[in-house]
């Protein structure tokens, strides 16, 4: 017998069974999650016929996401997005919107549907994009530092491009500019006034009292999520952007870590429904017509935006490979662009084919750049000879102190990595009056870890030319925490090559690692977690048994 309930089930039994195959494929769910839609939809077996309830999860899906991108830029974090994020994500939203509306118009699109689907295309994920460093620790790293900055900017943008698109609803897509840009400007500052009085008089003890119960803060946040969705609606902005406010006015606030902590799962479990929604009502009779403009399309966000980002990075005085793994970043397109084409389609400037158009360039794109994430280290070795176009004779902005650079330290051990656990190791090998040398490709940590007295070399340690520089005769031990394995093979072999007959340790954080390791001949292999919590144990038992004794 079926009912509303039985298609619900159906539907989560498929994305669970469909998420899984993508997490084998490391892939992003999402994508399993449209290909249910088209599957389940009417194009295939037609399960879902509960549209109506679909599409209000999937409305509350969005104005949640939207909600939690509010509540991480708090003003703070904005103050500090630095001048290289701030220009190579202006830079970028720029160059490819002007690039890729041209592109659109010479395949015989109208304007407004080139310029909502340009737009589209300058919008990366940044829960994709985060997951991946993330996975790969390198959230932490100068690329990764960068990469994270003007994603912010982007997630800015989008939620401006929402508000201006929103004024143009209906005719008044064709009135006067002036008039538009007027009522737009008087909007938008009776907003931030109305949210600078809520941020600084009543929310901060509203918050406090419903902080009181962990259930009754979730409640609230999804309440005023949605409540501010739908006053941004009827205000004449978009749900998007409403929820997008609710969630800012809340990022000040000493609760906003709970809150995102709790509303994260629910915010991924109602987008299942967008997508799903989005794959039941792809028309597939006009989306033939779409896959190679889809194909060229993607071909310029895979290969377009990353060049884009590249030379603005490389013109700022940074190195090609951080240029490199940073325009790795927005090689591909996010669920805002799908989210916005859709909100284009509800105010009735471009029809369903532009939404199918943006989906195609969203699931070539993404499953092909969280590859091209996934293996960066390799590609980049491959393509480092071309890329030469993209740094200045003098990276600037990556270069240390000349001093520095010609120091003739000699060392006992020297650490390549110096994250949080490498730097960790290196100063304790330091306090246990050993010779260190640290070296990293992060100018950052490099400065802040030498004012901690830690003698330290900048330079690329897979880079045979760098490592012909270091003083590797008389070192005895060569520690790696680098966090790739491809990276601790360039340097194995950049070692060998080099003779070097000294000790090598390498760090595993996975076991597979540690078994890849053994096989190319490393015979000391670190275990951060194993270590750590060996450690915890000797001393909770210590502890333990020192106050039996007591007792």
């Amino acid at each position: 017998m079926h009912s509303v309930f039985s298609e619900f089930s159906i539907l989560l039994l498929m994305s669970a069974a469909t998420g899984a195959i993508s997490l084998w494929l490391r892939q992003p769910v999402l994508i399993a999650y449209i290909v249910i839609g088209i599957v389940a939809g009417p194009a295939v077996l037609g399960i879902v016929t509960a549209h109506d309830q679909i599409d209000l999860l999937a409305q509350v899906g969005v104005a949640v996401l939207l909600f939690v991108v509010g509540l991480k830029l708090d003003l703070q974090h904005i103050r500090h997005i630095g001048p290289v994020a701030l220009a190579t994500g202006l830079g970028q939203l720029a160059f490819t919107i002007v690039i890729g509306f041209l592109i659109i118009l010479a395949m015989g699109k109208g304007w407004m549907e080139a310029l909502y689907v340009a737009v589209g295309l300058t919008f990366s994920s940044t829960i994709i994009i985060v997951k991946l460093l993330s996975d790969k620790r390198e959230i932490d790293s100068l690329h990764g530092r960068i990469a994270v900055g003007f994603l912010i900017v982007q997630d800015l943008a989008v939620v401006i491009a929402m508000m201006v698109m929103s004024t143009l609803r209906g005719d008044a897509a064709g009135g006067a500019l002036l008039p538009l840009i007027g009522s737009l400007a008087l909007r938008i500052g009776v907003a931030l006034v109305g949210m600078y009085l809520l941020m600084r008089y009543i929310l901060p003890k509203i918050v406090e009292r419903m902080a009181q119960s962990q259930e009754l803060l979730l409640i609230f946040a999804i309440a005023w999520g949605t409540s501010l969705a739908a006053l941004g609606e009827w205000a004449g902005f978009s749900k998007e952007a409403g929820a997008f406010l609710a969630g800012f006015s809340l990022a000040s606030t000493e609760y906003r870590d709970a809150i995102n902590a709790r509303l994260s799962g629910i915010r991924d479990f109602l987008l299942l429904f967008f997508f799903i929604d989005l794959g039941a009502k792809l028309d597939f009779s006009t989306l033939g017509g779409e896959v190679w403009p889809a194909v060229v399309l993607s071909l310029f966000v895979l290969i377009g935006n990353p060049l884009i980002v590249m030379a603005i990075m490389g013109y700022m005085g940074y190195r090609k490979r951080t240029g490199f793994l940073c325009g790795l970043t927005v090689a591909q397109i996010s669920e805002f662009s799908i989210i916005f084409v859709a909100m284009g389609i509800s105010l009735g400037h471009v029809d369903n084919g532009a939404l199918g158009l943006t989906t195609l360039v969203g699931l070539i794109t993404i499953a092909m750049s969280t590859y091209m994430i996934l293996y960066s280290h390799p590609l980049y070795t491959k393509l480092a000879p071309w890329l030469g176009v993209f740094e200045r004779k003098r990276p600037y902005r990556e270069l240390v102190t000349e001093t520095q650079r010609h120091d003739p330290h000699e060392a006992d051990v020297i650490v390549f990595g110096l994250g949080r656990y490498g730097s960790r190791l290196a100063i304790g090998l330091k306090e246990a009056q050993l010779k260190v040398l640290g070296v990293d490709f992060d100018p950052e940590v490099v400065r802040a870890l030498r004012r901690q007295g830690l003698p330290l070399r900048y330079g690329d340690g897979i880079a045979s030319e760098f490592l012909e520089s270091l003083p590797l005769k008389g070192v005895s031990w060569v520690v790696s925490t680098l966090p790739d394995m491809a990276s601790n093979r360039d340097l194995l072999r950049g070692l060998r090559e080099l003779q070097f007959d000294g000790e090598i340790a390498i760090v595993a954080r996975e076991e597979p690692d540690a078994s890849a390791l053994k096989k190319m001949g490393v015979l000391t292999i670190l275990y951060p977690m194993r270590n750590a919590v060996d450690f915890a144990v000797d001393a909770l038992t210590a502890i333990i048994r020192s106050k039996e004794e007591k007792s």
